[in-house]
């Protein structure tokens, strides 16, 4: 054997690089899932949060006497609320569901938090705002000027929050654990090791009990039981 070939030889006493093990990849999915639901439940509450702020301010100067109206982002918005609220439950049905119907679920959270995004856009609350605000005052026909705050870029920012989490979901959440994975993952141990390992014989009480459920008589010899059953 040449020097070359030695050299390309693993060192003795040296660890071998292998797959990382199996139980890595449980921890990493859970992380991703917590990551995954801290994000989500960040943007449903900057969208509900938002909707209670005062998204703009509509003052009518030609008007004597007539104070700025404040409109908030539920008056202006009131369907982001409800848009919030639909998306919390669709982050809890993402637990409950598997396979193809969480895919589901995660579209359904994703066009949640488009349609915040498309409602929220402060583009749109200017004409809202006065809409609101003549609705308040009767102040239909009156030249008005809107002031915009910032929180409807809050409310933008949740939506993109839960649009992405629906993305997410749509493509990570087969590896992602369920309510009843604990449950699964202990009925398939048990499977393994009833399939892998011969069975322990058990002696005493417990045999008679386990005879009496499997529908034989424990008060016969092994030999009576035998010819029986050939008979």
């Amino acid at each position: 054997m040449t020097s070359s070939d030695r050299a390309g030889d693993p060192v003795a006493g040296a660890p071998e690089a292998g797959p990382p093990a199996p139980s890595t990849r449980p921890r990493t999915a859970r992380r991703s899932l917590t990551a995954w639901l801290v994000a989500c439940a960040a943007g449903a509450g900057l969208v509900l949060l938002a909707g209670g702020r005062e998204w703009a301010s509509v003052n009518y100067g030609g008007t004597a006497g007539a104070a700025p109206v404040p409109v908030s982002g539920g008056d202006a918005v009131p369907g982001l609320t409800p848009l919030a609220l639909a998306a919390l439950a669709a982050v809890l049905a993402v637990f409950a569901t598997r396979g193809v119907w969480r895919r589901v679920v995660g579209v359904v959270l994703a066009a949640c938090g488009l349609a915040v995004v498309a409602l929220a856009w402060p583009s749109r609350v200017p004409a809202r705002a006065v809409e609101v605000a003549e609705t308040l005052r009767s102040l239909a026909g009156q030249a008005a000027h809107v002031t915009v705050s910032a929180w409807p870029w809050a409310g933008v920012a949740g939506g993109v929050l839960l649009a992405l989490g629906g993305v997410a979901a749509v493509l990570l959440g087969g590896g992602w654990p369920g309510m009843s994975g604990k449950y699964e993952r202990r009925s398939g141990d048990a499977g393994r090791t009833g399939a892998g390992r011969p069975r322990r014989e058990v002696t005493g009480d417990r045999a008679l009990w386990d005879a009496i459920d499997e529908g034989a008589d424990p008060t016969l010899d092994p030999d009576d039981r035998s010819g029986n059953e050939s008979e």
